[in-house]
């Protein structure tokens, strides 16, 4: 079993991406949740060693599990000091009050448990140590969502004690208006990393964005070691996500970065075989009419998703309302729904498809 540590301040958003590079992820309280095993890509034995949870945009960490107790530190050191440690060499503790939920000092928490494990005979060495003892100290609610195991809104108080396995990368690409080619309402590389992974970016994999705008999505697949193939209806966008993925994928990796390939193109008209990609993420336009052939926005929606159906079994969409009518019009089952607050103006609602 391992702990993981969430990022961000949605938990059940958090726990349901680290779904894809993990397995049973449960939420057990504010930032930490646990998983059966990790290193497994949509329930394959892939990556063993956990290089899918490096990939990961909104989960700091997975550390093999001790034990878990309350957050309560004289029962944290109680459950240490009789868990079996199946390690030798030198120990360092990094303890975290997560989001300041709990009463915890984490230098008190470090104190006391390094010196439990002082007692069972080990040396410590908080510079360079060979292994490193997370306890995690969280309280409060959890989220509550019904698609996510654990969010139910129940209130927790949880010390997680595990040995650090993992640490995601959080390799993004840079902030959109650092970028080669910029528009406004770019979406941030952070979520654009975690939809790629819903919708199953990985290395062997292709990932179709058909709405590409200036690039964001299939930049953070390709990061993540996917194929990409990109279109968008204007010649515009098109230059620009060129311009974004040759600085990124191709400039930035050492020209040691996935294929991919961006077109001018009509996303409810792809010129894709059937079943072409591995999955499809794309961010809907917001409340304006396309300029597609004159499509109205619900038809460039609805046509878009009969599409993504058509050439892959996997997608997300993200957009400023609900599409799930229209999603499943277009022969998908939805997986889970999400509503995400970016601003006072904008939520972002996002549907992750499964293909009936």
């Amino acid at each position: 079993m391992y702990w993981l540590e969430l990022a961000g301040e949605e938990d059940a958003f958090a726990a349901r991406e680290a779904a894809v590079a993990a397995t049973d992820v449960e939420l057990l309280a504010p930032g930490v949740a646990s998983a059966g095993s990790v290193g497994l890509a949509r329930g394959e034995a892939v990556e063993a060693d956990g290089t899918a949870i490096r990939r990961l945009a909104y989960t700091r960490a997975a550390h093999e599990a001790i034990a878990r107790t309350e957050a309560d530190l004289a029962a944290a050191a109680a459950a240490l000091d009789a868990a079996p440690l199946d390690r030798s060499g030198t120990v360092a503790v990094r303890a975290r009050n997560v989001r300041n939920t709990t009463d915890i000092s984490t230098s008190a928490a470090e104190r006391e448990l390094g010196g439990v494990l002082v007692d069972r005979g080990f040396d410590v060495d908080l510079d360079d140590p060979d292994h490193v003892l997370r306890a995690l100290f969280a309280a409060g609610e959890r989220d509550d969502h019904e698609a996510v195991p654990g969010a139910d809104g129940g209130d927790s108080a949880v010390c997680a004690l595990g040995w650090v396995a993992v640490e995601a990368a959080r390799d993004f690409a840079p902030k959109p208006t650092d970028r080669p080619f910029f528009q406004p309402g770019s979406m941030s590389p952070t979520d654009a990393r975690a939809y790629a992974n819903l919708a199953g970016a990985a290395p062997g994999r292709t990932l179709l964005d058909p709405m590409c705008g200036t690039g964001g999505l299939p930049l953070e697949a390709g990061i993540v070691g996917s194929d990409v193939i990109a279109c968008d209806a204007q010649t515009k966008m098109v230059r620009g996500t060129r311009e974004n993925l040759r600085e990124y994928l191709n400039t930035a990796l050492d020209d040691s970065g996935p294929d991919w390939h961006v077109a001018r193109g009509d996303a409810t008209a792809l010129p894709l075989r059937d079943d072409a990609v591995d999955g499809v993420a794309f961010d809907a336009p917001y409340g304006r009419q396309s300029k597609i052939a004159r499509h109205e926005l619900a038809d460039l929606v609805g046509g878009a998703l009969a599409e993504a159906a058509r050439v892959a079994s996997r997608a997300v969409v993200v957009a400023d309302r609900d599409w799930r009518r229209e999603a499943r019009a277009a022969g998908w089952a939805v997986d889970a729904a999400f509503e995400r607050r970016v601003h006072r103006s904008l939520t972002r609602h996002v549907l992750v498809l499964d293909r009936e």
